[in-house]
């Protein structure tokens, strides 16, 4: 059993997801090469939508990978080549997007649509509520039925007849 479980622990330690730069891709320089990881951290994979280029293996992934190190070859900071690609693909290639009018929805969306949830809520379980007290209300005093009712059910229940 032992045996089993340090398997499973050694399994699950090298089935962490690996980064999916090819050996193709990394510069030669390992300050550049640096430089490039970590551009690569805060942009988006356009196609996986939850990883960073440098944990996708999309093509458009492995073409920004390669845009971002020809960029920083060229001698761009790593804002520059941030912005570039920003300038092509807009925030939604970063990770964190900037707090800005364009991107309110993306930070608001989420609170928004969960506090509509909970106002939808509240006033289905309120109007539900209301209901209730309105019917008992409506409802009769005693048990609704008339004296010659109430004689007619006794003779019924008696077995009297009809």
């Amino acid at each position: 059993m032992m045996r089993f479980v340090l398997s499973a622990l050694l399994f699950c330690l090298l089935a962490a997801p690996a980064l999916a730069v090819q050996p193709d891709e990394i510069l030669k320089d390992p300050a550049l090469e640096a430089r490039a990881r970590e551009v690569g951290k805060d942009l988006r994979c356009l196609v996986c939508q939850n990883q960073s280029i440098d944990d996708s293996d999309a093509d458009l992934a492995r073409d920004l990978r390669v845009l971002v190190r020809e960029r920083i070859v060229a001698g761009d900071s790593n804002q520059e080549v941030i912005d570039y690609v920003v300038s092509r693909y807009g925030d939604f290639v970063l990770l964190n997007p900037p707090f800005k009018l364009k991107t309110y929805a993306l930070w608001f969306g989420p609170v928004a649509i969960i506090l509509f949830g909970m106002f939808a809520i509240f006033m289905f379980f309120r109007r539900r509520g209301d209901g209730a007290v309105e019917s008992d209300a409506a409802r009769p005093a005693g048990n609704g039925l008339s004296d010659a009712e109430k004689e007619k059910l006794a003779k019924l229940m008696d077995g009297d007849g009809q």
